[in-house]
């Protein structure tokens, strides 16, 4: 399970009044291969950092590129330069926050693999120019069945980083196709998809919103977040339970699992935010019944204490669990 807070990045702009909403995987790139041959590696990576960053951060200053790759000032000058002259139209100058935001007429020129995005979003590595490097070590990672849109990805990324708002329409299993405001400030991995941790203006609820179902996602730029909507308002997020999971009583070779999860003591303790903690039980099959009452190979772990997710609202996802004071938040 991973996280990406509001922290995606540290400076804060106001975006233009102007729709900056681009169905900016659509139209083919303007830039083409042989403007990018004659260039250094050194080069493309920081052409393709410049880019990443706008397009899901929404803004990009000249300190970032000396921060992130050790050149000087008036090389990374001459990098923006480079990428504005290669792409006139994906990146605009904003005098006022001494910064280049992104273009209305942004049209993305690196073809990055959404899972090397998310990577970048979450773990802060894979921000240079995507190409097919043969692996060290033969190695078969099973392939996610859902990964997100990235047109939707940047929208919601960027919405995040700028505190705004966030006009979408919503496919939900409850309640169809609605058109709501949100207000995202987090990413979240359950391991199986993506989703936003946000305020929904539509419920006055916090909800976690899967990522493939939203559509023609749109910032509002001069939004203003209230008070109540902000995640130090969101009691689920900022709640912490502590678990403890041993290996499951009626499974055979404790000692087994105790080895393959690094139990001290037998036991492997854990800090969740509330809001994670279902996804995270359902992810690694672990029993959550009273009485360990779970049968099958999957279950190797049992939560001792069941009555540490009292009040987690998406312990209704915990196996074996049950509880008249829970409620999916997964809308």
């Amino acid at each position: 399970m991973k996280v990406v807070e509001s922290y995606l990045g540290t400076t804060k702009i106001r975006c233009a009044d102007v729709d900056r909403n681009f169905a900016d995987a659509s139209r083919p790139s303007p830039m083409s291969d042989e403007d990018l041959a004659d260039l250094t590696q050194p080069q493309r990576d920081r052409l393709a950092f410049i880019e990443l960053r706008v397009r899901f951060i929404g803004e990009i200053r000249r300190q970032d590129l000396v921060s992130r790759f050790g050149v000087q000032s008036a090389a990374a000058s001459r990098d923006l330069a480079l990428y504005k002259d290669l792409a006139p139209n994906n990146i605009d100058y904003d005098p006022k926050g001494k910064s280049y935001v992104i273009g209305s007429d942004f049209r993305p020129t690196f073809d990055f693999p959404a899972e090397r995005v998310l990577a970048w979003l979450s773990q802060a590595f894979g921000d240079g120019e995507p190409t097919k490097i043969k692996p060290w070590i033969v190695c078969d990672i099973p392939a996610r069945l859902s990964q997100p849109d990235l047109t939707t990805l940047a929208a919601v990324t960027r919405a995040i980083h700028q505190e705004r708002s966030l006009k979408i329409v919503y496919h939900s299993l409850t309640s169809g196709e609605t058109k709501r405001e949100i207000v995202p400030f987090a990413l979240i991995d359950n391991g199986l998809r993506w989703h936003a941790r946000a305020f929904d203006r539509r419920t006055s609820e916090f909800r976690d919103f899967v990522l493939t179902r939203i559509q023609r996602p749109q910032v509002l730029a001069n939004s203003e977040v209230l008070g109540n909507e902000r995640s130090d308002q969101d009691i689920q997020w900022t709640r912490i339970v502590e678990l403890e999971l041993v290996p499951h009583p009626d499974q055979p070779r404790p000692e087994i699992t105790a080895m393959d999860y690094r139990m001290d003591g037998g036991a492997l303790r854990l800090n969740l935010r509330a809001a994670t903690a279902g996804y995270i039980l359902r992810q690694w099959s672990v029993d959550c019944s009273a009485d360990h009452r779970l049968r099958g190979p999957e279950f190797r772990l049992w939560l001792k204490d069941h009555l540490a997710l009292y009040g987690v609202k998406n312990a209704v996802l915990a196996p074996g669990y049950s509880s008249e004071h829970v409620a999916d938040t997964t809308d």
